[in-house]
C-alpha cells in the first residue's frame, strides 16, 4: 500500500472521531435528556439519534471501507464481501428501529408526522439504502447474475452508497438543529446553553468523521489489490502469504462452471474496490 502511514493515520483519526461521536450522543442523552426506554415517551426517542449515529452512519461509514483495509486482504474477496454486506444490513435495521421509535413517540404524544424536511429526507434516505442493499445482495452475491448487470450496477453503487452516507450525516445535522431549536427553551438555543455547545460539537465530529471516510474510500492508491496480485506475490520475500479461499474452496465443492461464474464476477468487483 501506497502512504501507509498515511492510511493509518487517516484510519486512527476516523476511529478516534467515531469513538467521541458515540461518547457524545451517549452523555447527551443520558444526561441531558431522560435517558433510553421504549416506552412511547422521550426516552424511546432518545433511541433515534442513538441508533441512527451509531449504526447508521458509523457503521456503514465502516462497511464503505472494510475493503481499504489491508490486514483484510488475506481473507478472499467473497468473504469480505460477506462482511461489507453484515455491516450495512447491520447498519440497516438499526436505521429502521431507529425511524420506527419516533414515529411511536410522535403517535403517543399526538405529534404530526412527516412534516419537516428532516423527516422526508431522512425517510428517503432509509428506503434508499434498503433498495441498495437488496440490489448489492443480489448482484454481487449471488453468482449466477448476468456480468453485464453487474457491470452496469457497479459505478451506480458506488456512488449511491457515496451519496447515501453523506446524505444520512446531513440528515442527522439537520434533526440535531432541530431537535435543539424545539426542545429547548429557558435558556434558549440562540443563548448558547451548554446542551446546545455540546451537541454542536457532536455534530462537528459527525462531519469529520465523513470527511475521513471519503478521503479513505476515495484514494485510488488505498485499494485492495486483485486477487490475482495477491497471490502472485506469494513466495517472496515481503509477500502476502494468502491460504486457500472462501470462492477456491466453493469451485471445488460446487465445480468447475460455478467457480468460473464467480471468478468473472470477483474481475469486475477488483475495478472498484
Amino acid at each position: 500500500m501506497e502512504n501507509y502511514k498515511l492510511f493509518l493515520v487517516t484510519l486512527s483519526s476516523a476511529g478516534l472521531v467515531a469513538v467521541l461521536a458515540i461518547i457524545f450522543v451517549l452523555r447527551w442523552v443520558l444526561h441531558f435528556q431522560n435517558g433510553l426506554a421504549w416506552d412511547g415517551r422521550q426516552a424511546e426517542f432518545n433511541w433515534h439519534p442513538v441508533l441512527n449515529i451509531c449504526g447508521f452512519i458509523i457503521l456503514q461509514g465502516l462497511a464503505i471501507i472494510v475493503y481499504r483495509l489491508p490486514w483484510s486482504w488475506k481473507y478472499s474477496k467473497l468473504t469480505m464481501k460477506f462482511i461489507h454486506a453484515s455491516l450495512n444490513l447491520v447498519a440497516f435495521v438499526s436505521a429502521v428501529v431507529a425511524t420506527v421509535a419516533v414515529f411511536d413517540f410522535h403517535n403517543t404524544s399526538k405529534i404530526p408526522n412527516m412534516y419537516s424536511l428532516h423527516s422526508w429526507v431522512g425517510l428517503g434516505a432509509v428506503i434508499l439504502y434498503g433498495l441498495q442493499l437488496v440490489l448489492g445482495v443480489g448482484l454481487y452475491l449471488i453468482p449466477f447474475s448476468p456480468i453485464s448487470w453487474r457491470a452496469a450496477f457497479m459505478p451506480v453503487h458506488v456512488y449511491c452508497g457515496l451519496f447515501l452516507f453523506t446524505s444520512v450525516i446531513a440528515v442527522a445535522l439537520m434533526g440535531i438543529t432541530e431537535k435543539l431549536i424545539f426542545g429547548l427553551s429557558n435558556p434558549k438555543y440562540k443563548d448558547s446553553p451548554p446542551e446546545a455547545v455540546f451537541v454542536n460539537i457532536l455534530g462537528l465530529f459527525l462531519v469529520i468523521f465523513g470527511a475521513l471516510i471519503l478521503w479513505i474510500a476515495t484514494r485510488s492508491s488505498w485499494k485492495r489489490p486483485s486477487e490475482h496480485s495477491l497471490h502472485s506475490n506469494e513466495g517472496g520475500e515481503d509477500s502476502i502469504k494468502v491460504g486457500p479461499t472462501l470462492s477456491q474452496l466453493s469451485e471445488e465443492a460446487e465445480g468447475e462452471g460455478f467457480g468460473e461464474i464467480r471468478r468473472r464476477n470477483n474481475k469486475l468487483d477488483e475495478q472498484v474496490n
